[in-house]
């Protein structure tokens, strides 16, 4: 069994940067996740949406945060330098030391016999 996730508006957020949460998801007003559930509403307009990892969710988790709470984005990686690109060539394929044999088959059995020359399946001696 596959299992897939829905597609919805969480899909085009990027990952730990804030948002306006009134351009990401409009609504009534709501508290912010850091103030508290004893703090007042404030309206979506002054609210921030961050999008969260999580370790059982590949598409995230979302929280709204006030300006005083919102998480500052992560420090981009310093833009690394553009190098040569290594050209890929095939390994060299080896020749082989010793040639291979030709298979010799069991008129009886139709199956591969081994080098020894006796048929797995009937024990009947085949030369080769």
């Amino acid at each position: 069994m596959k299992i897939t996730t829905s597609s919805d508006w969480r899909d085009e957020m990027p990952f730990d940067v804030p948002v306006s949460a009134a351009e990401v998801l409009p609504g009534e007003p709501t508290r912010c996740a850091g103030c508290g559930s004893d703090a007042s509403l404030n309206p979506r307009t002054v609210m921030w949406a961050v999008k969260h990892r999580h370790p059982n969710n590949h598409a995230g988790f979302v929280r709204l945060y006030c300006s005083v709470h919102v998480p500052k984005p992560p420090a981009r990686a310093p833009e690394l330098s553009v190098t040569k690109k290594r050209e890929r060539r095939p390994a060299a394929r080896k020749a082989d030391a010793v040639p291979e044999r030709p298979k010799i088959l069991c008129p009886d059995c139709y199956v591969e016999v081994p080098s020894h020359g006796t048929c797995g399946m009937c024990g009947q001696q085949v030369a080769g």
